[in-house]
C-alpha cells in the first residue's frame, strides 16, 4: 500500500471513483479502504477531497458500489475535517438514503458510516435532521434488518444530540455531559422532528411549555450598558455588532477626538454632520464647554449607531441567547463547591445552592401556592421568546432545578443522571458509596443511588426505590 502511494497511485484511484464502470468504482474503493487503514495514507487520501469524489458512488444504483463507497466514507470520515467536508458536499443526504437498502452488506456498511459520522455534535444534529435516527430506529425494530451497527450508529447519534435525546428518551446518564446550546424542548414522540435551536428562537411568542436553555458562553453577550438599547430586539438578531460597537466605542473613548485626517476618513455621512456641527458650536465657546460637548456627541453616536448595527445583523452568524446569571452560577460553584474534597458534601452543597437560586425550600403543602407558571409566563413575554435561558428562571421547580443541578455538575465534574418524569417532574440521581461498609477487606462494596432532594428538604440524598424517593418522583 505504501509503495502504491509513493507510485501517487492515489489521485488515479480517486479519479476512477468518477467513472462509468461500476466494477473499476467498486475496486478502487476497496482499495482506498484498505488504505485509509493506515493513518498517514488516510490524511493522503483526504488531503485528495474524497468525500466530493464518493458523491457519484454513494447515488449509484448498484449495490456493489453503494456498499464500497459506504465502506469508504466509513474509513476516511474519522477526522472532524473528513467529517466537515462529507456535509458541506452534501454527501450525508445519499448516505442517510442508503440506510433504507434492502440489502444486507449496504445497510451494514452505511449504519457502520453513519456511527463514524456521527462522532461530532454538528454532524450528528444534521444526520438526525435527514431522519437517520428514525431510519435507524425501524431497522432496530427488525430482527432480520437489524445489525450491531446499527444500533451503535442510533446510540451515537443519541449521545452527540444530547437536547434530541432528553426529549426522546428522558434521560441523561452521568457520562452524558450538557454543554453550552443544550435545551430543554419537553417531551416529544419517536419520529418527531426536534427544530433546531436557532428556528426555536426565531419563532412567535407562543403558549406552550418554554424551552429551556443552557448557554455558559459570555463572550457573545452584549455589553451591559446597550442591554436597555437592545431589549426590543429578539433573539434571533445576531448580538456579534453589540460586541463590536463596544469594541468601536472602546477605541473611540482611547483615541479622543483625533487628528483632522481621522475625521475625514470616517466612512459614516451622519457621524460626519455631527461632528461638523459640533465642531461649529466648539468655535465659538470654551474649551471646557469644547470637552462636554465632545462627550455628548459620543453619547449621540452610540445611540444612533444601535439601530444601524442591528438592522444588517440577521446577515451575521447568529448567537444563543447569552445568560449572564448562569455563568456567574458556574464561577461560584466552581470557586467554592469544586475544591470540596468529599463527593457528597459537594453534591449536597449544589444541591441548596439550587435551590436557593430557584426559590429555596417549598414545604409539600405549600406547592400548589408557589407560583412558577406566573413566572415563567412573565419571563416568556419579557424576552419576547419561547426560549429561556436556565439562570433567568427564580422560582423553578423539579424540572427547573433537575437540568440546572445537572448542568452545574457537570462543570465541576460531579456524575449525575438526569431523569424526566410525569406532571412536571424530573429528578437527579447519583452514586455513592457507603460509608458503613467502606471498611470491609479484600471487596469494594458497590456504589448506591440516591435522588438529590432539590424541593422538600434541599441537599437531602433519598435512597433510590424508597418511599421518600417514590413520593418525590411522583404525585
Amino acid at each position: 500500500m505504501r509503495a502504491a502511494a509513493e507510485a501517487d497511485a492515489i489521485d488515479p484511484l480517486i479519479n476512477i471513483l468518477s467513472s462509468k464502470r461500476d466494477g473499476a468504482i467498486a475496486n478502487a474503493a476497496t482499495v482506498l479502504t484498505n488504505m485509509a487503514i493506515q493513518e498517514p495514507l488516510r490524511l493522503v487520501i483526504q488531503s485528495h477531497e474524497v468525500m466530493h469524489a464518493l458523491l457519484g458512488p454513494l447515488h449509484s444504483t448498484n449495490t456493489v458500489v453503494q456498499s464500497t463507497a459506504a465502506l469508504t466514507v466509513a474509513a476516511t470520515a474519522c477526522d472532524v475535517e473528513a467529517r466537515n467536508e462529507l456535509r458541506n458536499c452534501g454527501g450525508l443526504e445519499p448516505l442517510t438514503e442508503l440506510l433504507h437498502s434492502k440489502n444486507d452488506e449496504v445497510r451494514r456498511h452505511a449504519s457502520w458510516a453513519v456511527m463514524v459520522c456521527a462522532g461530532d455534535e454538528l454532524t450528528a444534529v444534521e444526520l438526525c435532521r435527514l431522519g437517520a435516527l428514525d431510519i435507524l430506529e425501524e431497522i432496530n425494530l427488525s430482527v432480520s434488518r437489524k445489525n450491531k451497527f446499527s444500533e451503535a450508529a442510533y446510540n451515537k447519534l443519541l449521545n452527540n444530540n444530547l437536547s434530541l435525546k432528553y426529549s426522546q428518551t428522558g434521560y441523561l446518564s452521568s457520562s452524558n455531559i450538557i454543554s453550552d446550546g443544550f435545551y430543554d424542548y419537553g417531551r416529544i414522540n419517536p419520529g418527531t422532528k426536534l427544530l433546531p435551536l436557532k428556528e426555536l428562537c426565531l419563532q412567535e411568542l407562543n403558549d406552550h411549555r418554554a424551552i429551556l436553555l443552557v448557554n455558559s458562553k459570555s463572550d457573545t453577550s452584549p455589553p451591559p450598558s446597550m442591554e436597555d438599547k437592545l431589549s426590543d430586539v429578539g433573539y434571533g438578531r445576531s448580538i456579534s455588532s453589540s460586541s463590536s460597537l463596544r469594541r468601536a466605542s472602546k477605541e473611540k473613548s482611547t483615541a479622543g477626538f483625533g487628528s483632522p485626517t481621522e475625521e475625514k476618513s470616517e466612512p459614516t455621512s451622519g457621524r460626519n454632520t455631527v461632528l461638523s456641527r459640533g465642531a461649529t458650536k466648539e468655535k465659538g465657546s470654551r474649551k471646557g464647554r469644547g470637552k462636554k460637548e465632545e462627550e455628548k456627541v459620543k453619547e449621540e453616536e452610540e445611540v444612533l449607531a444601535v439601530p444601524k448595527q442591528t438592522e444588517g445583523s440577521p446577515d451575521k452568524e447568529w448567537y444563543p441567547p447569552p445568560d449572564p446569571d448562569f455563568c456567574a452560577y458556574v464561577f461560584e460553584v466552581t470557586k467554592s463547591i469544586l475544591p470540596i474534597i468529599n463527593l457528597k458534601d459537594q453534591i449536597e452543597t449544589l444541591a441548596k445552592y439550587v435551590a436557593d437560586k430557584m426559590g429555596g425550600k417549598i414545604p409539600k403543602e405549600k406547592l400548589s401556592d408557589f407560583s412558577w407558571e406566573l413566572h415563567i409566563s412573565e419571563l416568556k413575554f419579557q424576552l419576547k421568546s419561547n426560549v429561556i435561558p436556565i439562570g433567568y428562571i427564580k422560582k423553578g421547580i423539579f424540572y427547573h432545578r433537575a437540568l440546572l443541578f445537572k448542568a452545574l455538575a457537570d462543570k465541576i465534574g460531579v456524575g449525575c443522571c438526569l431523569v424526566r418524569g410525569e406532571y412536571s417532574r424530573a429528578w437527579n440521581e447519583v452514586k455513592l458509596l457507603n460509608e458503613d461498609r467502606k471498611g470491609i477487606i479484600g471487596r469494594l462494596p458497590p456504589p448506591e443511588e440516591y435522588i438529590v432532594d432539590l424541593m422538600f428538604h434541599p441537599g437531602a440524598l433519598l435512597k433510590l426505590r424508597s418511599k421518600e424517593a417514590d413520593l418525590y418522583r411522583f404525585l
